[in-house]
């Protein structure tokens, strides 16, 4: 609706920009270009230095590596007259890098199913009415899956979506269907009638299925859990052809492994040290055991133009809290 954030993500936005057009704060923009320069295995550049790779003036150049300094992304080293990368950019990267390993570790357990399940097993976060493949895998003989780390499917016409809006608070989800009734109405004509089926189904068995909602020929299946990360449902979902998967047999034969997935990705999730995620076992996960609570803790507002659900946990074992 006009916010800055969705004005960036336009096509020849930042080439505008370049050219001191559109509302990127460009000291902001300056700052990460000099930090930029620091890439590869020259670990100490002067001023002139960073000056010649920005193409900034070296007045310019000057302030930012001031300003950097005193936030600890730069060390000046008065030796050399020059600068080296600070314990702040370096932590910031650490974080980051921790994100990654944890998303590493998560592809992996998927792809530990995609040896057994002849599909596409989908680890996806809310995008508004959609949401995206964070990670996924998929077994070489899963004809006629096509979706992919970025894909972004309907959050009406698939599983995951559908255990997604499911999993919401009551009247967070029923915000996010109204919400979806003014600017996307045949999805919201799809998702409403099955809104409260959804949810008595995530109470009894903990999944949700949809067949033949996105394509004629995929049935879906999918789980929703808390992601402390990213302060936000998450679902792990499988695909399958309807032709060899029928609903009756995704929920004998499909579900338990998908709750034993989702059972240890939330372990992966909950856990906020990093020298666990590195000595996780790799074993096998008993699926949670009780199904019969969702319950919200806080909410998050409903922006305008972009409903965000409250946090909420999900299913696990030993407590039953969602």
């Amino acid at each position: 609706m006009g916010r800055r954030s969705e004005r960036l993500s336009k096509a020849g936005m930042l080439a505008r920009d370049a050219s001191g057009e559109g509302d990127v704060i460009q000291v902001v923009s300056r700052a990460f270009d000099v930090l930029r320069c620091f890439e590869g295995h020259e670990a100490r550049l002067g001023n002139l230095e960073i000056s010649n790779r920005c193409g900034l003036p070296r007045s310019t150049v000057s302030r930012l590596t001031h300003t950097l300094t005193r936030m600890g992304q730069l060390v000046y080293l008065p030796r050399d007259q020059k600068y080296r990368i600070g314990p702040s950019a370096v932590a910031m990267s650490t974080s980051m890098m921790r994100g990654l390993q944890l998303r590493k570790l998560i592809r992996s357990r998927l792809e530990e199913v995609a040896e057994d399940i002849p599909g596409t097993i989908g680890f996806v976060i809310p995008d508004r009415f959609y949401l995206v493949y964070l990670e996924f895998a998929r077994a070489a003989n899963a004809l006629g899956l096509h979706s992919g780390t970025g894909t972004r499917i309907a959050m009406a016409r698939t599983a995951a979506g559908h255990a997604y809006v499911a999993a919401l608070d009551e009247d967070v989800g029923n915000a996010v269907l109204a919400e979806m009734e003014r600017e996307c109405p045949e999805d919201a004509r799809i998702l409403r009638p099955r809104l409260e089926d959804n949810r008595r189904a995530l109470r009894e068995d903990g999944y949700v299925t949809a067949c033949g909602s996105w394509s004629p020929h995929i049935n879906g299946i999918a789980a929703p859990l808390w992601s402390p990360q990213y302060q936000t449902f998450v679902v792990v979902t499988i695909g399958l052809l309807s032709t060899m998967y029928s609903e009756q047999r995704l929920r004998e034969e499909v579900a338990p492994r998908l709750l034993d997935l989702s059972h240890a990705i939330g372990g992966i999730l909950e856990s906020n040290d990093g020298h666990i995620l590195n000595h996780i076992e790799r074993k096998s996960f008993k699926p949670a055991l009780n199904m019969n609570v969702i319950k919200a803790e806080t909410r998050n507002e409903l922006e305008a133009g972009a409903r965000r659900p409250r946090p909420a946990r999900s299913v696990r074992a030993g407590d039953g809290r969602r």
